[in-house]
């Protein structure tokens, strides 16, 4: 999912009538997990260690128990778990939700014929290539904390080689 998106998560598909509760189990990266449950018979709505005020129910827990995050960021990377609890048995269906983030691109060219490639601030890395031969040479900073990374590559021609 795209970063600054909005991404919406459903349960497994379960007639709604037939619903006694469901329940969304979030793992981040760092963070205690957080709870969010509904229960039919009460309509009654819980959240436990559920403090990233972007990730909310879609609509009416009692028509769709979905989750929303809105918007995405780079920190909502992490499993997401619904269970849906029935008299016919319950059912499972799990996210690992992947932010990506777009580089920002640049492109610099120096007199001697040497060009300089940057793809920052990228989530997964960026990969450079060159459509003509020359003296190329990618490099990658390491991962920043929120797991981003720097790629650049810089390539020579003609007479700077």
């Amino acid at each position: 999912v795209l970063v600054d998106a909005k991404a919406v998560l459903y349960c497994p598909p379960v007639l709604q009538t037939n619903v006694l509760a469901a329940t969304w189990e979030i793992v981040l990266r760092d963070k205690l997990p957080c709870f969010r449950a509904y229960r039919r018979d009460t309509n009654q709505t819980i959240e436990e260690n559920c403090i990233d005020k972007r990730i909310t129910w879609a609509s009416r827990s009692d028509e769709n128990p979905a989750v929303q995050v809105d918007p995405v960021a780079i920190t909502h990377d992490g499993n997401y778990t619904c269970q849906i609890i029935t008299n016919d048995g319950n059912f499972h269906h799990g996210y690992h939700f992947q932010v990506l983030v777009p580089p920002e691109v640049t492109l610099d060219q120096t007199e001697n014929g040497t060009a300089v490639c940057k793809a920052a601030a990228r989530k997964p890395a960026a990969q450079i290539s060159w459509t003509s031969e020359g003296d190329c040479v990618t490099e990658q900073e390491p991962y920043w904390g929120d797991g981003t990374v720097t790629v650049w590559s810089t390539c020579r021609w003609g007479a700077a080689m």
